[in-house]
């Protein structure tokens, strides 16, 4: 699936970097699809009204008990009823039990001739649903593969230069056809993050005072069949390309003494609230107060996208006594501020460097590595981070870049200042309109998701698992999951902040 990166410009990697890119690539690398070229047709996709899956029996035999694995298996059929022989769909599956407020996520595994498997640990007692979603056709990723090594530069962004009363705006991006305008080069000399500019026509490169994100082109890949239903215009195509679930119902008894333990799944829900299966137990800080004892004498740095925003935004609304000072900022980049004098507690929040679809000045449109070779850090510093929703449209090997460089500064970090607490946002699933589907699907976001675990595993580090907080939940998908996956994943946060401090 791998194309050529000709007019995307990459930093150079050191032999040890570029073997361990070809692993992650090839970890990541998605079964091929054969191509959807004529006689074949929609109708040989895959098709959720015709596929079905089953609830495999007890592997103890009689009744599930919490501590058991449920497995599901799943075929998939296409338009004509005939099975398919390939695997590739983009599957997603929770266990839930809307009664009790109960979720937790499936791991689901691709057998690559048409079924899949899907396991459940069965953590509550009681009845529950199984919903499996068939998020894209296979046929669908091997389109959006194409697209982002294709068409990376989809989206526009914009420059604006001024020289006194002269203004001149220029298009922007990573991955800059070739063209006879000359170009401004804003590589980064630290990172080596590369950024490029079409040069203005009277003005110099220097005179660049303000980033903005441009239109979403048309992507000419989606004019294809496949893809041709799944526009606006087109909504009986919604039952192919949009999520589609079915529902079975079983149920299960408390344990025994000495019942089995469970693993694979980070966590569930129950009753609301996200139960840790890994790492720090999650404690619930549910006042005011056990949330200023907890952050009290803290300095919290928050960088990333909006979706980290949003955890500075939550702090604001809980914590009267923390002041956001007015910085003359904008509101969706920043920089922010964030003080509570009485407790001495410091919260900033800072976008991350370009790709980014917010307004920004260019005098502070820095790259996280950066920011974080300028944190001292310490025991009472906190280093928050997630990068993630603006790589959507560029290819993978963009996004595994960035983190590397990310992860050299985090080490730096560490190694100057090792009880610095370093906290990551993972992806989260997001909405199924026309934009997200092919612009920033959920597709690219599982391949996100396993980089960025792939790139910080072994290092001090905490996650907060997003993808599976919101995937576990009730609540629809969004970019911007709902108020209350934002109060668990702060409880998470919280929780490695101040292990043991709440009510």
């Amino acid at each position: 699936f791998r194309k050529n990166l000709s007019f995307c410009s990459l930093q150079h990697l050191s032999p040890e970097e570029a073997v361990e890119e070809n692993f992650i690539l090839n970890s990541i690398a998605w079964p091929e699809t054969p191509p959807l070229l004529p006689p074949r047709s929609i109708n040989d996709t895959s098709d959720p009204a015709h596929s079905s899956f089953i609830i495999l029996p007890n592997e103890g035999g009689g009744q599930w008990i919490i501590g058991d694995r449920l497995e599901v298996r799943i075929t998939m059929f296409d338009h004509h009823g005939h099975s398919k022989k390939y695997g590739g769909d983009v599957l997603t599956a929770r266990l839930h039990s809307p009664a009790l407020d109960a979720g937790v996520a499936g791991q689901v595994l691709d057998h690559l001739n048409g079924t899949y498997s899907v396991v459940f640990p069965l953590l509550w007692e009681g009845s529950a649903q199984v919903e499996v979603t068939l998020v894209h056709p296979s046929e669908a990723v091997a389109v959006l593969h194409r697209l982002i090594y294709d068409q990376p530069d989809r989206i526009a962004y914009n420059a604006l230069f001024r020289s006194g009363s002269v203004n001149e705006t220029t298009i922007c991006g990573i991955c800059m056809r070739p063209t006879q305008h000359p170009l401004c080069d804003y590589t980064d000399v630290r990172t080596g993050e590369p950024w490029f500019c079409y040069k203005p026509k009277t003005l110099s490169c220097d005179h660049r005072i303000t980033h903005t994100a441009g239109p979403v082109r048309e992507a000419t890949l989606l004019k294809s069949n496949l893809f041709q239903r799944c526009m606006f215009s087109f909504p009986e195509y919604r039952k192919t390309f949009s999520k589609c679930k079915k529902c079975f119902k079983c149920n299960w008894s408390k344990p025994e003494a000495g019942s089995r333990s469970v693993s694979g799944a980070a966590g569930y829900y129950y009753k609301g609230v996200w139960q840790s299966l890994r790492d720090t137990p999650v404690h619930q800080f549910n006042t005011t107060s056990a949330i200023t004892e907890c952050l009290r004498h803290k300095e919290i740095h928050m960088y990333g996208d909006s979706t980290v925003r949003q955890w500075f935004e939550y702090l604001l609304k809980v914590q009267p006594d923390l002041h956001q000072f007015d910085l003359h900022n904008p509101a969706q980049s920043g920089p922010l501020l964030a003080l509570d004098y009485k407790n001495n507690i410091k919260v900033t929040f800072r976008c991350h460097g370009p790709p980014i679809r917010f307004t920004v000045s260019s005098s502070e449109m820095r790259y996280i590595a950066n920011e974080l070779d300028g944190v001292a850090g310490g025991a009472n510093t906190v280093i928050i981070f997630g990068i993630w929703a603006h790589y959507g449209t560029f290819p993978i090997e963009i996004y595994i870049r960035r983190l590397m460089t990310i992860r050299k500064a985090v080490l730096r970090l560490l190694a100057r200042a090792p009880d610095t607490l370093v906290i990551i946002r993972t992806p989260n699933p997001k909405s199924s309109h026309g934009f997200e589907e092919f612009s920033a699907s959920d597709w690219y976001s599982i391949q996100q998701d396993r980089v960025l675990r792939t790139i910080f595993k072994g290092i001090n580090v905490h996650l907060v698992d997003a993808w599976e907080m919101t995937l576990a939940h009730w609540l629809p998908h969004n970019t911007h999951p709902e108020p209350p996956i934002i109060k668990n994943m702060m409880n998470v946060k919280l929780s490695y902040i101040c292990s043991g401090n709440s009510n």
